[in-house]
């Protein structure tokens, strides 16, 4: 598997995996993303920025989609409860991470974690954080499974509520 930057020419296929998580969640009734976020802007605006990535198998082509970046997010500055390295700088962020249906239950989502926190560990960063959906239960297993902490809750800039969760590399 490949991990790379996404480019503009990936957005109808990065459009068509957030499409695909959109209904799997609408499936199991969780709200999350069913207000048509995140959008074809937002996508463009995270390759803009260079935190957009995609994943390719040698097979089957794009399989996921994740924003990962050390950027600090705006929302985690305010949490009901602690993060675990409260005022530390910089620290791990993934976001709109995605699997195309067809590669569900494969451990693409836990290989994406794997890989983003091998980056940041092997750049000195101490830490990466999280958030989901109360209702997102698969991305809570695996967040257990990868030994994050549950710290309290985020808001959203929408006002929805979102479980923060954290691990700390040693």
């Amino acid at each position: 598997m490949q991990l790379s930057k996404a480019v503009p020419h990936h957005i109808p296929q990065i459009m068509g995996i957030i499409h695909d998580a959109q209904v799997y969640l609408a499936s199991l009734n969780i709200d999350q993303w069913q207000d048509g976020y995140p959008d074809e802007n937002q996508i463009k605006t995270d390759i803009k920025n260079a935190i957009s990535y995609v994943l390719f198998n040698e097979i089957n082509g794009m399989i996921a989609t994740t924003v990962f970046t050390t950027a600090p997010e705006p929302t985690y500055t305010v949490i009901e409860g602690n993060w675990l390295t409260p005022g530390v700088k910089p620290y791990g962020v993934i976001h709109r991470m995605a699997v195309k249906k067809e590669h569900r239950k494969e451990g693409i989502a836990q290989w994406l974690l794997e890989y983003c926190e091998q980056q940041l560990m092997e750049s000195g960063v101490p830490s990466m954080r999280i958030d989901t959906h109360e209702g997102n239960k698969g991305m809570q297993r695996l967040l257990q499974k990868r030994d994050y902490t549950y710290c309290g809750i985020i808001t959203l800039d929408s006002g929805d509520k979102r479980l923060a969760f954290e691990k700390v590399f040693n």
